[in-house]
């Protein structure tokens, strides 16, 4: 069941597990753009679905693409690896980013 935005958006939230850190994600957005918009840097770079720099693993959840076919194998597809950079969520997401930084985190 998805929850709705101020604006009338689905909004899922998204976990990075290690960190703890969520933020919410709208269907417009990417996971990568979502998180960025929160101060989590996910390691990137092309943001197309080609580089693979943004490969990571979905611990739970479902997502979509906003490619026909990112730069995936279908064998990681099947272990859970995704590219957030062109996945949007159709769930709660929990992704396993171990390179993630808070930017806006006081140390």
């Amino acid at each position: 069941m998805s929850k709705q935005d101020v604006l009338g958006n689905n909004a899922w939230k998204l976990t990075l597990q290690a960190q703890g850190w969520t933020c919410a994600v709208i269907d417009e957005l990417s996971l990568l753009e979502a998180a960025l918009l929160e101060g989590i840097r996910i390691p990137n770079s092309c943001r197309n679905g080609t580089c693979r720099t943004c490969m990571c693993k979905m611990l739970a959840g479902e997502i979509k693409y906003q490619i026909d076919w990112p730069g995936l194998s279908l064998e990681e597809k099947q272990e859970g690896w995704i590219l957030p950079c062109v996945a949007q969520a159709c769930s709660d997401v929990v992704l396993d980013v171990p390179a993630a930084v808070n930017v806006l985190e006081k140390t």
